[in-house]
């Protein structure tokens, strides 16, 4: 990516990208690994489309670099939940087909029909999506959400046939036009459970009656990364790659690679300090850990407020080839490392402190410590870690 690009991104997105050589902090993405996931993917559904989820600004990576790259590898749809992040990256440059779904009175719905961005319409959307049309003068792409079983955003089946009206009377007003209609499974990640049979039930029906209103639809979707992985009579049309866009699983017993999946992020600090302490020392706030003898602490400067989950004592820390667990409670900025009592300092000071990635452990590492999910590691990764991207090696960070 250039520098332009970068700078642009800067601009659009939440995260701060740099290319300086001087780190404190810092998020590698690999935009190769969201290439190889997106074609891995595309591969695996053809012919169905790939849309690429690139919310919460990328999971955490970058929405306007990863979507840059999956475009190139073949994805041609991009997903976003906000319509303020869908106009973030047309702003940028992003011209493909997008989508964005959730919504609320304070949407600017006139702006994204203005932007070419489709919306997806759940039940009092229509209605405002329709009065913003009017108002533009510009007819909106609409994808009607059905409800197949989660009970979250979307139509009922028993609010469906209503809903279908409505639209076909917009669609008829020169409003609107239904293209698509879609749904999300609730636990694909569990293949066992005949939950994802109900709902893909549900969801033919709701093609069904869509389809015999009389609607000409461009595409149907419901797949997420699991099911896009575990379900291929879940693929329709469309598929929406989330999390395996990003080379994570979202199985509990299966990895990445099984899938020909590669993680994109890597995230890196420096050993920030180190100091010999006795035995019967505490570590960190309320002193919940304290040291079994004469030992040395490291210190590593990345906290909560970096997106490290606070209740992730144990997370590992990878410096030297070696994994310490994270001792004591984690803080604000800061957590500590035991390096144990045979070690020279100046091996550790400003040295790599692999937060998990390439040469460390996994993001699931941290996301079981911490007692939650990959996705929730990566997205909560806060914008004071800067982004740095880099092209199919990992390398050493600012070299």
């Amino acid at each position: 990516m250039n520098s332009e690009a970068l700078e642009q991104s800067t601009e659009t997105a939440q995260l701060t990208v740099t290319t300086s050589p001087k780190w404190e902090r810092r998020a590698v993405i690999d935009l190769s690994a969201i290439r190889n996931n997106v074609k891995q993917v595309a591969d695996l559904v053809a012919p169905s489309a790939v849309m690429a989820v690139v919310k919460a600004d990328g999971y955490g990576h970058g929405a306007l670099q990863v979507a840059n790259a999956a475009l190139q590898a073949g994805a041609t749809w991009i997903g976003c939940a906000h319509v303020t992040e869908a106009l973030a990256l047309r702003k940028a440059g992003i011209d493909s087909a997008m989508l964005a779904w959730l919504h609320t009175e304070d949407t600017p719905f006139d702006e994204a029909i203005l932007a070419g961005i489709d919306l997806g319409v759940s039940g009092w959307d229509l209605d405002a999506i329709a009065q913003a049309a009017q108002r533009v003068e510009t007819p909106a792409r609409i994808h009607i959400k059905v409800d197949t079983g989660l009970g979250r955003n979307g139509s009922t089946m028993a609010d469906l046939p209503g809903q279908l009206q409505r639209a076909n009377e917009y669609q008829e007003a020169g409003l609107l036009r239904v293209v698509g209609i879609f749904s999300h499974l609730a636990v694909a990640d569990e293949p066992e459970r005949p939950e994802t049979d109900e709902q893909l039930a549900v969801f033919e029906q709701a093609i069904e009656l869509i389809e015999a209103a009389g609607f000409d639809l461009e595409v149907r979707h419901i797949a997420n990364t699991p099911g896009i992985l575990s379900r291929p009579d879940s693929h329709h049309d469309m598929v929406r790659l989330g999390l395996g866009l990003y080379g994570l699983s979202p199985f509990e017993d299966e990895a990445p690679d099984k899938f020909a999946l590669r993680p994109a992020m890597k995230l890196i600090t420096r050993v920030a300090n180190v100091k010999k302490v006795p035995a019967g020392q505490g570590v960190s706030y309320g002193l919940n850990y304290r040291t079994s003898e004469e030992t040395y602490l490291g210190l590593i400067p990345m906290g909560y407020a970096d997106g490290l989950p606070r209740v992730a004592t144990g997370g590992p820390v990878t410096v030297n080839g070696k994994t310490y667990p994270v001792r004591g409670r984690i803080a604000m900025d800061q957590c500590v490392i035991d390096l144990g009592p045979e070690v020279n300092p100046e091996d550790f000071i400003g040295k790599e402190a692999i937060i998990f990635g390439e040469g460390g452990q996994s993001v699931n590492t941290w996301a079981h410590a911490a007692g939650t999910i990959n996705y929730e590691v990566v997205t909560r990764i806060s914008p004071r870690v800067p982004r740095f991207y880099v092209e199919g090696s990992w390398g050493e960070a600012g070299e």
